[in-house]
């Protein structure tokens, strides 16, 4: 019985079929967590979201932005840009089913092995005055509206990059936007937790008066083991409590797994070269 994790896959689906051989993942022994982004820019969306969907509970994705782009985009509300390989899942046969899985996944997760370790997964990162309690908290929020019948509206307001700090007052849309920029967008950010969008650069280029949300001073889940996507420029970081697993597959990078042991810090990381199915540029 093995426990991994991955990056984003980004729809690339013959990189994580040839990863899933590599490791021998066996569904009936075997858990893999997806940290969000599973489709978009690469050529075959549809194909990741059935491999996960068919896994059962032996693959548990989270929601990045891109996956909730695709659920914007088949509701009308988000147009697609050149970059988009969206329309294989669109126009799929099957296209209703995968959209009703993908939206009933959250946006984070929890794992606690037997030693009663917390691994936390995230697709982007967390606000500095968050706690894993929080976060599990906050993430129903958004879990509960995007599995009602109110999930159509819910997108289309979800778009938009205020407000840009948490306050515990927030109420709403403003609130929910809050939660999923964080969850899903989130690299740099002020010591206060103010979040900035504009950078996608590495952790050593960051604007003045920001850091990466990692790096901030006190950050509630310090101590918190975590893994997490998003940041392809910030290449694979593996600290005592910090995981950074995207590495660019979908731009010619490696599509990374980390093999997880017994013990969270028992780790072994597996990377596969990847085929360049998009040029670098606007990464996210």
């Amino acid at each position: 019985m093995a426990l991994y994790c991955i990056g984003d896959i980004q729809g690339c689906d013959d990189a994580f079929a040839q990863l899933l051989q590599t490791v021998d993942f066996s569904p009936s022994r075997d858990t893999l967590y997806v940290l969000g982004d599973l489709v978009n820019r690469g050529p075959k969306s549809a194909e990741v979201l059935r491999r996960c969907m068919q896994a059962g509970d032996s693959m548990r994705a989270l929601l990045g932005n891109h996956d909730l782009h695709l659920l914007a985009a088949s509701q009308g509300l988000r147009r697609q840009s050149k970059r988009d390989t969206l329309a294989q899942v669109l126009e799929a046969p099957d296209r209703d089913t995968l959209l009703d899985w993908l939206r009933r996944q959250p946006l984070v997760r929890r794992h606690t092995n037997t030693h009663g370790e917390d691994l936390l997964m995230v697709h982007a990162g967390v606000l500095p005055q968050w706690s894993l309690q929080d976060c599990l908290t906050l993430n129903q929020e958004v879990q509960t509206v995007l599995q009602s019948a109110d999930f159509a509206r819910f997108l289309q307001n979800m778009y938009g990059n205020l407000p840009d700090r948490w306050a515990a007052d927030l109420q709403g849309d403003d609130r929910l936007r809050c939660i999923v920029n964080a969850f899903t967008r989130l690299r740099f950010c002020s010591e206060q937790g103010v979040m900035d969008f504009d950078s996608a650069e590495s952790a050593d280029q960051a604007p003045q008066g920001l850091m990466p949300w990692f790096e901030v001073p006190g950050r509630a889940t310090a101590d918190t083991p975590m893994a997490f996507g998003h940041w392809s420029t910030l290449g694979h970081i593996n600290r005592t409590n910090l995981m950074a697993m995207d590495t660019g597959c979908v731009w010619g990078g490696c599509l990374s797994m980390m093999r997880i042991g017994d013990h969270l810090g028992e780790r072994e990381l597996i990377q596969l070269q990847c085929p360049q199915a998009q040029v670098p540029g606007g990464k996210g």
